[in-house]
């Protein structure tokens, strides 16, 4: 399961970030994409990678989705909330889409990824706006489906075939790529053969599949080439990574990522999302030995009841938990923890909530997310007896995130003070300010020229916002190559 699953996603690929990866438009048939980004990392990620196939067919990305020929909501089923959200963006689209049309101009509407996977025909029958539903295995095939709807057919393209898509993406990674920004999200593993009870994801993205090493590693080249510092693995199940390597060997997340550290110009690894039953000791030896992997984890346990965690099917217990953090400390002491939290699992009593409370008080996160559960249709625990009420959901939900919420101001704290390298990746809201990330995945904002975004710099934490660090570079530098986080005295006496 991805972190934040009922996040939405609105960010639009930018001409400069993606569609700079692809051939330019031919003069007189320039088209305009519009997409919607709804859930996880991987929905991010496969969103520029949509904007990469249609690039050869003549389309550029638009913020503006009155200006746009063709609208694609990528989608996220995790939670029934943000399915619903895009059955109400569909409403607003069928408006806009009205008044292109008495304009004498035409709009397709595409419906991509998860629901698209899990609800299929249906989509189309309750919403007549939309043109073309594809799933997330799918969306490669979007230059001939586009075809077979200009034609006058409304398409439904659902079928998995994750080992094509993979293929699609190799085959891109021999492009050339001109400019990309400094971090960027590379899909390594996609489904999830655990079948947790109130999870979707097996039903929506399939069983684990993995790329090649060999696709895996020229993807990356390809993007450090073009200019990207940091690269985030993603999978429904990363660390379930069991990649073909070219002598037909196959390497887990832990080699993997021991190979994509010798790339030039690669500085900082990371990835998202993790199952404890698969965090075995090469993967943890490579936080203790890979100065480009940054010390952070998310590593979701959803509850901190045996008996919880026994129902929704995750197969290990919290001792097993406990464990597996004092083993992951003991090889990186300075790592950030983050993780995923359900409360009102069905079943659920005051003393399973407690569990989780303590949990969490002993293990100490730097962040993390938290959700009330919700029933999906299809899951077993859809169909569980002893639903929680939902009053009691949320009673416990916010009692939870109080909790998390101290303990991140605490984390943050504890940064105060410390010099650490930070990769600077964008503008700032105000004017002379950059914004950019710390080793511990927090945003850090500082004063700092703009043709420094890009670079990793050396930055003393002089304050702590509510989600964010305020920095200011340290004098005199050229771009540093700190290896994590030395008190800013010793910093300036070196």
């Amino acid at each position: 399961m991805t972190s934040r699953p009922d996040q939405e996603l609105t960010k639009t690929p930018s001409a400069d970030s993606v569609a700079a990866d692809v051939p330019l438009a031919v003069a007189g048939n320039q088209r305009k994409v519009f997409v919607r980004t709804y859930g996880c990392q991987m929905n991010v990620y496969d969103s520029e990678r949509m904007s990469d196939v249609l690039g050869p067919e003549g389309y550029q990305t638009t913020d503006d989705l009155e200006d746009a020929d063709l609208v694609i909501l990528n989608t996220c089923h995790i939670r029934e909330k943000a399915a619903e959200k895009v059955y109400s963006e569909l409403g607003r689209i069928r408006k806009v889409k009205e008044e292109r049309a008495k304009a004498g101009k035409d709009m397709l509407v595409g419906v991509a990824g998860c629901v698209a996977q899990a609800e299929g025909a249906e989509i189309s029958r309750r919403a007549p706006v939309v043109d073309l539903v594809v799933g997330p295995q799918s969306y490669h095939q979007l230059p001939a489906l586009l075809d077979k709807v200009r034609q006058g057919t409304k398409v439904v393209e659902t079928e998995f075939d994750i080992d094509a898509k993979f293929d699609h993406l190799s085959a891109r990674a021999e492009q050339p790529v001109l400019k990309r920004p400094p971090a960027a999200f590379l899909t390594v593993q996609e489904g999830c053969d655990k079948f947790c009870t109130f999870c979707v994801v097996p039903y929506t993205r399939g069983a684990e599949v993995s790329r090649s090493v060999e696709q895996v590693v020229s993807e990356a080249e390809r993007m450090a080439a073009a200019g990207v510092r940091e690269i985030t693995l993603l999978g429904q199940n990363v660390n379930a990574y069991h990649g073909e390597a070219a002598d037909g060997a196959t390497w887990g997340l832990g080699k993997l990522l021991r190979r994509l550290s010798d790339i030039d110009g690669l500085d900082r690894l990371r990835y998202t999302t993790s199952h404890p039953r698969d965090m075995d000791d090469d993967l943890i030896e490579a936080h203790r030995d890979l100065k480009s992997l940054m010390p952070y984890l998310h590593l979701p346990v959803q509850s901190g009841s045996d008996k919880i965690l026994k129902a929704m099917n995750r197969r290990h217990t919290r001792e097993d938990y406990f464990r597996l953090i004092d083993r992951i400390r003991e090889a990186a002491p300075d790592i950030a923890l983050s993780g995923d939290f359900i409360v009102g699992f069905p079943g659920e009593t005051d003393t399973d909530f407690a569990d989780t409370m303590d949990l969490i008080g002993r293990v100490g996160y730097g962040s993390a997310f938290s959700f009330k559960y919700s029933q999906r249709p299809g899951t077993p625990g859809a169909a569980m007896d002893e639903q929680v009420p939902e009053d009691v959901k949320s009673a416990r939900l916010a009692e939870l995130q109080a909790l998390i919420s101290d303990q991140q101001q605490a984390f943050n704290a504890s940064r105060r003070g410390m010099t650490c390298d930070v990769l600077l990746e964008k503008k700032g809201r105000n004017p002379g300010q950059l914004v950019g990330k710390s080793p511990w995945l927090q945003p850090v904002q500082l004063d700092a020229p703009e043709d420094l975004i890009g670079s990793i710099q050396a930055v003393e934490i002089v304050d702590i916002g509510s989600n964010s660090l305020f920095g200011r570079l340290i004098d005199g530098q050229d771009e540093t190559d700190f290896p994590g986080a030395i008190p800013a005295s010793a910093a300036q006496a070196g």
